[in-house]
């Protein structure tokens, strides 16, 4: 709670400290950021932030998409340190993929900024991430409030390499424990909506008396709704999922969707682009920023879905 109080009084204090500063000894300062997938909402609103952060400071970015394929993004990687990038931005599709792309930043000497995900190895200036298993096990507690203690739910996850997923899901298991609420089946389906569905209609078959889902994106949830809402089980089947966007809040509007867990993912990448000018002033930062999440329901949606307009 500390380093969070002092991470929110020292990023109030950013555009004061950074306005102005976009030259690096008389040249225009270049940011590159990779990003996994810009057919995510997800990432699309950190691509906005860091976007929106750059033109307010003057600042260049190249975006590279890695459109869900770890080995692309190793070439998209790649190809930002050939055009000598200031700094580079990066979220990874995976932890472990990622390894050999910040390993060449650091062998080219320019420094790294993770957005969420976290990477396995290699080194980097500052990591700014949600507070996934705070997050995960405010869904968990959510589900057990929702099923009155007793149920069985499905655990859809993203990309088993993406440990900050994985930190929702193990928040989520641990809310469970001390209730009946059971785990009664562990699906990936990669962050996709798509692929969430046919998870879905696969885990229906084999689970018919399911009571609840929890997906560790909203993508995720989002196309199980589909499956479950052409079961003809809307209703019956509680589903929470995690990041906050527009598609599944208007879901838990019209009372689709029990809840989702919201992250801020264009303040995210407006504290990417913050950091990275930072470091490249030779100022100290934080190596572990951690972004606040909230619980969404029916009762507070409104004002998240405010932010949308």
């Amino acid at each position: 709670m500390k380093k969070l109080i002092l991470y929110l009084l020292a990023f109030s204090l950013v555009p004061l400290l950074f306005f102005g500063c976009a030259k690096k000894k008389g040249k225009e300062i270049v940011l590159g950021y990779s990003t996994p997938a810009l057919n995510n909402t997800f990432w699309i609103r950190v691509t906005n932030g860091i976007k929106e952060e750059c033109a307010k400071r003057g600042v260049k970015v190249i975006v590279a998409d890695a459109q869900d394929n770890p080995y692309k993004q190793l070439n998209d990687v790649d190809d930002l340190i050939q055009k000598k990038v200031d700094a580079l931005l990066i979220s990874p599709y995976e932890s472990d993929p990622i390894v050999p792309a910040v390993q060449a930043a650091n062998k080219a000497k320019i420094p790294v900024i993770i957005v969420d995900i976290g990477t396995s190895g290699g080194e980097y200036a500052s990591l700014i991430i949600s507070d996934n298993i705070k997050g995960g096990r405010l869904a968990g507690e959510y589900m057990v409030k929702a099923l009155n203690g007793k149920g069985k739910v499905a655990h859809i996850q993203c990309q088993l390499g993406a440990v900050n997923a994985q930190k929702r899901g193990q928040g989520f298991e641990e809310a469970l424990k001390g209730s009946n609420v059971k785990v009664a089946i562990k699906r990936p389906a990669d962050s996709r909506r798509d692929k969430a569905m046919q998870v879905m209609e696969d885990i229906l078959q084999r689970h018919p008396d399911l009571d609840g889902v929890f997906a560790q994106n909203d993508e995720m949830a989002l196309g199980a709704l589909q499956a479950i809402e052409s079961a003809a089980k809307l209703g019956k089947i509680k589903v929470i999922g995690f990041d906050g966007n527009k598609d599944a809040l208007e879901a838990i509007k019209a009372g689709k969707m029990l809840a989702t867990v919201a992250q801020q993912p264009e303040e995210m990448g407006k504290m990417a682009v913050a950091i990275a000018l930072k470091v490249l002033k030779g100022e100290k930062v934080e190596k572990n920023i951690y972004v606040p999440v909230k619980l969404v329901t029916k009762e507070n949606v409104d004002e998240f879905l405010s932010k949308f307009k």
